[in-house]
């Protein structure tokens, strides 16, 4: 007997040698796998009858050979918990390996990194109830490949209803593809504008670097925009770019809010030089001081191409986004994402769907909306008189102003902190022709709520 398989809610693997004894070869398989790490401690093992029955030996063959390691130590026996890896037992590791490994290092203990909301804060509770109605609501074909490549049609459905009356979008179910995230999204949008054979896109002059990057991979160059107090400034777009992304509703990282004239200049460009405008509206359900600000896409939606994700409404762990697409442009980005939906899982598409048909996505908004305005009036209390903030009427940042050539000095003061915080002089593009600006970007969204008064003392300390 060379090998078997034994199960109790998992397969045991064990190579038993044939020259020993049953007994004694049994006992050196389970001493090497525990000896190895190969059986974790505290992992339980099979009844002797039921391994005894699976290998096809004696009970008292296991039985003999269970009390014989725990004798050893090796493994522990009591009544009712079965018979266990022991916690003694520890993979050995080679003397090489130990000689050359070296401790991992630590990341700062605070963060207001911007781009992220309080993941501690996920509705847990909410989103099990309605992964478990949605799990006895779907139907079989839900479990298979997914043949539409626009994604499943109960959460283009819920998005469509949702998009229409929250961010004021124009959103047929047949017009929404969901994507694996803001990032995928803007992937199959440059890959369609490229096919466009244009070569030339617009984006802000301050905005993230990984986007600007994302579009050079796609054989995209960018042109930047100039950013002031009323968002960018589009008046400046002409005819040698095809396309344009904005952050209309907040933009980042300034927070400024598109003004209508330039909303209107934008959508007058589109329409006259046949011109395409991604707008990215990450975080249009956080508001504060101000009336909603309604998406971009409802002005042209045959020019607006609309991309929004779940990430920070909820986390960016969920991987799930979406786009709303012009009418001519349907089959383009069908024929860029594929024939099939590979990309997000059904399941939680799914729970997605039932989240915000039930309310509860609504009702979770709402509740991190009073949080995160919380958060932003006691930053503002505790930063009074030091500094000038800016960006604070919506989103989950807001930015500090420094005193000239300050910018590097403070960033290095708070990891002095143990703080992590980026510099606005991160987002510039290093083509833009932009005034000089030293600022903080402070993601205030991104603590938890235990750790956001020790990571607000840090950020003070850290100030001039």
């Amino acid at each position: 007997m060379t090998e078997s398989w034994a199960t109790f809610g998992a397969d045991l693997h064990l190579e038993l040698s044939g020259g020993r004894g049953l007994r004694a070869g049994l006992a050196e398989a389970l001493r090497e796998a525990a000896r190895s790490g190969r059986l974790a401690a505290g992992t339980r093992l099979p009844s002797s009858r039921s391994l005894a029955r699976d290998l096809g030996i004696a009970r008292n063959t296991v039985a003999e050979a269970y009390a014989e390691l725990v004798a050893e130590g090796w493994l522990t026996a009591r009544q009712g918990s079965g018979t266990r890896v022991a916690e003694r037992a520890r993979p050995r590791r080679p003397a090489a390996a130990a000689r050359t490994r070296r401790p991992a290092g630590r990341g700062p203990s605070y963060s207001l990194l911007p781009g992220s909301p309080d993941v501690s804060a996920f509705p847990r509770a909410a989103w099990l109830s309605a992964t478990r109605r949605a799990l006895a609501g779907a139907p079989d074909e839900a479990f298979g490949y997914g043949r539409d490549a626009r994604g499943r049609i109960e959460l283009r459905e819920a998005l469509a209803g949702y998009l229409a009356r929250a961010r004021g979008v124009y959103a047929d179910p047949d017009r929404i593809v969901v994507c694996a995230g803001f990032a995928h999204a803007l992937m199959l949008s440059a890959a369609v504008v490229r096919a466009r054979r244009t070569r030339e896109m617009a984006v802000e002059g301050y905005c993230l670097d990984i986007h600007r990057d994302l579009l050079a991979r796609a054989g995209t160059r960018t042109r930047p925009l100039r950013v002031d107090g009323e968002g960018a400034r589009t008046g400046d777009l002409g005819a040698g770019v095809g396309a344009v992304l904005l952050t209309p509703a907040h933009q980042f990282p300034t927070g400024a809010a598109l003004t209508p004239a330039r909303r209107a200049a934008a959508v007058d460009w589109a329409g006259a030089t046949g011109g395409l405008i991604l707008e990215d509206d990450y975080d249009g359900e956080f508001r504060y001081d101000r009336q909603p600000v309604g998406a971009l896409q409802g002005l042209d939606p045959d020019r607006v191409l609309y991309l929004g994700t779940a990430s920070k409404s909820l986390a960016p762990g969920l991987r799930l986004g979406w786009m709303v697409v012009p009418p001519g442009l349907v089959d383009e980005v069908l024929a860029v994402k594929g024939a099939t939906d590979w990309t997000s899982s059904a399941l939680e598409q799914l729970t997605l769907a039932e989240f915000i048909t039930s309310g509860a996505y609504d009702r979770h908004v709402r509740g991190m909306r009073l949080r995160y305005r919380r958060r932003r009036d006691e930053l503002l209390a505790a930063l009074a008189g030091r500094v000038a903030v800016s960006g604070i009427a919506a989103g989950l940042h807001a930015v500090l102003d420094l005193p000239a050539g300050t910018e590097r000095s403070v960033v290095q003061s708070a990891a002095w902190q143990d703080l992590a915080v980026e510099g606005l002089s991160r987002f510039r593009h290093p083509e833009a022709d932009l005034p000089p600006r030293d600022a903080l970007v402070v993601g205030y969204g991104t603590p938890s709520d235990s750790a956001w008064g020790p990571t607000l003392a840090a950020l003070s300390a850290a100030l001039p």
